[in-house]
């Protein structure tokens, strides 16, 4: 499983929104991986991140975004900056 980016670099109130995909994309259970992911933070009083995986910018400073579907991760290291 990967994420749509490894960095994302946001201001204070903006949004981003990150999407995973499963490795292989041709895998037997890719579309059950996909289905599958939740979404957390690391820092949510830096960055917050929807079930669908919008990253909001809450304050400055650095999270990570972590995807996880079963046993499979993916992570986004984001930077949010003054708006």
């Amino acid at each position: 499983m990967e994420t749509s980016q490894k960095t994302a670099s946001i201001k204070v109130g903006d949004t981003r929104n990150i999407t995973v995909s499963a490795v292989p994309s041709d895998a037997d259970d890719a579309s059950a991986v996909v289905s599958a992911v939740t979404w957390s933070s690391s820092d949510d009083t830096k960055a917050t991140v929807s079930a669908s995986g919008v990253i909001t910018g809450v304050a400055e400073g650095t999270a990570t975004i972590t995807a996880t579907s079963g046993t499979f991760t993916a992570t986004v290291a984001v930077t949010v900056t003054a708006a």
